[in-house]
């Protein structure tokens, strides 16, 4: 069984567009509320210092339209971890009912140092705790 990360998302009155759906830039904002959420947890910290990275890419398959009043379900788990860089998953279904997907996506993170404005190889703390949701 694999390891994964799931929390509730809330549609937000704001996120819907003139069509009556959530417009599709909110998608990349529920991403980062995962984000958000997994890293607050492995890190066990909610300060800055818990996301020691920044992100270098991120996409999105759009597979069936959110209405306003849907309570949605974000999995996320650890697809890749490279030297400097990690890859995540995340799939968007309907809470209630998880036979109903909303959108699948990635994102590759760069570990980087604000200090020295480069990036860094994935701390080795860090890389053990992405392990663990790692899916192979």
């Amino acid at each position: 069984m694999r390891n994964v990360f799931k929390i509730q998302i809330h549609v937000r009155f704001r996120d819907i567009d003139g069509m009556g759906h959530v417009n599709n830039a909110v998608f990349f904002t529920y991403f980062e509320e995962g984000r958000k959420a997994f890293f607050q947890k492995i890190a066990k910290g909610s300060d800055l210092a818990v996301f020691p990275f920044i992100l270098a890419h991120i996409g999105c398959d759009f597979l069936s339209p959110i209405k306003l009043n849907t309570l949605l379900s974000l999995e996320m788990w650890v697809k890749e971890i490279g030297n400097k860089s990690f890859a995540l998953g995340y799939s968007l279904a309907d809470f209630k009912d998880p036979s109903i997907s909303y959108a699948k996506g990635e994102s590759v993170q760069v570990c980087f140092d604000y200090g020295e404005n480069k990036s860094i190889a994935v701390p080795a703390e860090l890389k053990q705790k992405l392990t663990e949701y790692l899916w192979q």
